[in-house]
């Protein structure tokens, strides 16, 4: 479904990651985890058309990324981001306005959006609150719902439950890891998504020439050199779904 072949990044003239091999399959669930800067949340970009790799090709679904499988892929793929960045006003406004771009119409689910929000411990009175004005938590439950009611094949989750106390980082990687039709791409340090089913990648911040330190689990490889600064996704986008 998923494949990155000889992937390269460069950040500021450095080169962060090279010879970056990874295939994921449907219904499979991958953890990739390593510091910050060493490329992780940039292969997610890759994917969505955000960013390009300096080496190497992506491919979905067996197609080269192009301008055309970008549109396919986002109509596919829900993003969580650590920070979710939806807009500003009420929340109910936002899921309203979400769900009426042409490729969400008739996602909406009143009723699964009263399910999600008692699953995940959201009162009913947040959908009247502004969204700039919730916890880092509300938001990223808030995130984490709206990728839900799209209904996707791919779910993309980047650091999407690093603001949740234990317990509700507990019910979401649950809730995720339980539906085995799901693909999911992880990005995270939460130990709750950690599983014997999930295959584990970890990149180290390495010196040239030295290759990618794997968890046991993992089977795929890389070489991560050194760290550089993130570039912006352009996540908003995401949400209208092209």
């Amino acid at each position: 479904m998923i494949k990155y072949e000889n992937i390269g990044i460069s950040f500021n003239n450095k080169k962060v990651l090279s010879d970056f091999n990874l295939e994921i399959g449907p219904g499979q669930k991958v953890l990739l985890k390593g510091k910050s800067g060493s490329g992780k949340s940039t292969l997610f970009k890759i994917l969505l058309g955000f960013a390009k790799p300096e080496e190497g090709k992506v491919y979905f679904q067996k197609g080269p990324i192009s301008p055309e499988k970008v549109r396919e892929i986002r109509k596919a793929v829900a993003y969580v981001s650590q920070d979710p960045d939806i807009g500003e006003g009420r929340v109910r406004t936002l899921l309203e306005e979400i769900f009426s771009y042409r490729a969400n119409r008739n996602l909406f689910d009143s009723q699964k959006l009263r399910s999600l929000m008692e699953e995940f411990e959201l009162e009913e009175d947040i959908l009247e609150k502004n969204y700039e004005e919730l916890s880092g938590g509300e938001k990223q439950r808030v995130g984490i719902i709206i990728a839900l009611l799209l209904e996707r094949e791919v779910y993309l989750l980047d650091e999407a439950t690093s603001a949740l106390d234990a317990g509700l980082k507990q019910k979401v990687a649950d809730y995720f890891l339980h539906r085995r039709n799901w693909t999911l791409f992880i990005i995270s340090h939460d130990p709750e998504w950690e599983r014997e089913d999930v295959k584990i990648i970890v990149l180290e911040k390495l010196i040239e020439g030295d290759k990618c330190i794997e968890d046991e689990k993992s089977i795929e490889s890389g070489t991560n050199i050194e760290s550089g600064k993130s570039v912006e996704s352009g996540k908003n986008r995401l949400r209208r779904g092209f």
